[in-house]
C-alpha cells in the first residue's frame, strides 16, 4: 500500500478515526498499536510521534468520542423553539437511532470504564468526565422544566434521566434495541409526567 503524505494534524485525525473503529468494535486492550499503525498505513514510529504511548492514544480516542457525544447531545436537546419536555424526549428518540446494531455495540465510555477500572488512568478519568457531563446536562434540562412548574425535584429527575440513558446503553448490548431499550421513551414520558 503506497504511503499517503498528510500534515501532522490530518495524520493524527486519521489515526484517531482508525483507532476509534478498532477500539470500539474490538475492545481497547485487544487492539495493539502495531495494528492501528498498519491499518492507518503509517509506521509505528509515526504513531508514537503523535501519541507518546498507547495510554495517550486511548485518552485521545476518548476525548474525541466525548466531543462527538457532547455535540450529538447538544444538537438533540437544542433550545430551538421546542419546549423542554420535547427536547428531553428528543435525546431519547435520537438515542434509539444511535444504538442501532449496525452503528453501535454500546457506550464507548462504559466499555472504557470496564477495561480501565483504575481511577488514576486518563482513560478512566475521561470516561467519568463524559458521564458527569451528561448527568449535568440532564439536570440542567430538568431545572429548566422546574422553572415552569413542570417538576418538583430537578436533581432527582436529572439523575433518573441519566440512569435511563445508561440502561439503554447497557441493555442494547445483550438484548438489542428490541429489548428494554425500546421502552426508554415511554419511561421518560412517565418520569416527565411525574
Amino acid at each position: 500500500m503506497p504511503t499517503v503524505r498528510r500534515p501532522a494534524a490530518q495524520t493524527r485525525e486519521h489515526v484517531l478515526a482508525i483507532a476509534h473503529d478498532l477500539f470500539y468494535w474490538n475492545g481497547i486492550r485487544a487492539v495493539g498499536v502495531d495494528r492501528i499503525a498498519a491499518e492507518a498505513a503509517i509506521a509505528p514510529t509515526t504513531l508514537y510521534r503523535l501519541f507518546a504511548s498507547k495510554d495517550d492514544l486511548v485518552a485521545a480516542y476518548l476525548e474525541r468520542a466525548d466531543e462527538r457525544h457532547r455535540s450529538w447531545f447538544l444538537r438533540a436537546s437544542a433550545d430551538d423553539g421546542r419546549g423542554v419536555r420535547e427536547r428531553i424526549l428528543a435525546v431519547f428518540d435520537e438515542l434509539v437511532v444511535q444504538v442501532q446494531p449496525e452503528r453501535s455495540r454500546g457506550c464507548p465510555f462504559l466499555m472504557a470504564l470496564a477495561e480501565f477500572p483504575d481511577p488514576a488512568l486518563p482513560a478512566h478519568r475521561n470516561a467519568i468526565a463524559t458521564k458527569a457531563w451528561v448527568h449535568g446536562q440532564f439536570t440542567r434540562l430538568a431545572q429548566e422544566l422546574a422553572e415552569t412548574g413542570g417538576v418538583a425535584d430537578a436533581e432527582a429527575l436529572g439523575a433518573e434521566l441519566a440512569l435511563v440513558m445508561e440502561g439503554v446503553y447497557a441493555t442494547v448490548q445483550s438484548m438489542g434495541v428490541g429489548g428494554p431499550a425500546r421502552r426508554s421513551r415511554a419511561l421518560v414520558e412517565l418520569l416527565l409526567a411525574g
